[in-house]
């Protein structure tokens, strides 16, 4: 029995709680190196017509739990893109994309909060939020994160036009990839 600031707490009551958070961390660790496997291993071997880039890799910045901390939730964005980059040569420009895309990922999610709140330990996924919520979350996150990625990738506002059809290509294209990988992530 531990006493910590007048409140007794028994030493069994934290295994149940410990237990689901180890098996939370392991579970989200394989969906990462998943994610970034297939990335590296596969996507980044795909272009299709100049102009669609697929990044699947963005679906581990969207299906965290909704109460993981900001900072950590930037950290990861961070190591996720930052990965992507040793393996495409691309000078941080992944791990830009990735950062802002969870910077922007909180506010989002508090403005698509349904009325009675996030439940504890809510993940946004297809299966909790239903399909329409789950892709309007997924395409504006996959927005941010490519209009950042192709920008930083081109910084010319002379293309423009380049910039931003090259964008929502890619958007169109990675957004129905990751709904597609998420239907099947939950087993449906």
């Amino acid at each position: 029995m531990f006493i910590l600031s007048g409140t007794s707490f028994d030493s069994n009551s934290w295994k149940p709680k410990r237990v689901f958070m180890i098996n939370r961390i392991f579970r989200y660790s394989v969906i990462f190196i998943l994610l970034i496997l297939f990335q590296v291993l596969i996507l980044n071997n795909i272009q299709i017509s100049g102009y669609i880039n697929p990044f699947a890799y963005i679906l581990f910045i969207l299906i965290l739990p909704v109460e993981t901390a900001g900072w950590l939730i930037l950290i990861l964005a961070f190591l996720a893109g930052l990965i992507v980059d040793l393996f495409m040569g691309s000078a941080g420009m992944h791990a830009s994309a990735s950062v802002a895309a969870a910077f922007v990922r909180p506010f989002l999610l508090r403005s698509m909060a349904p009325r009675d709140g996030y439940e504890p330990e809510a993940e946004p996924s297809m299966e909790q939020y239903g399909f329409r919520w789950f892709a309007i979350y997924t395409l504006i996150i996959v927005a941010v994160h490519h209009l950042v990625l192709f920008w930083l990738e081109v910084m010319d506002i002379s293309n423009f036009t380049g910039i931003m059809l090259r964008m929502l290509a890619s958007t169109l294209f990675s957004t129905v990839m990751i709904l597609m990988l998420e239907y099947f992530r939950k087993g449906r």
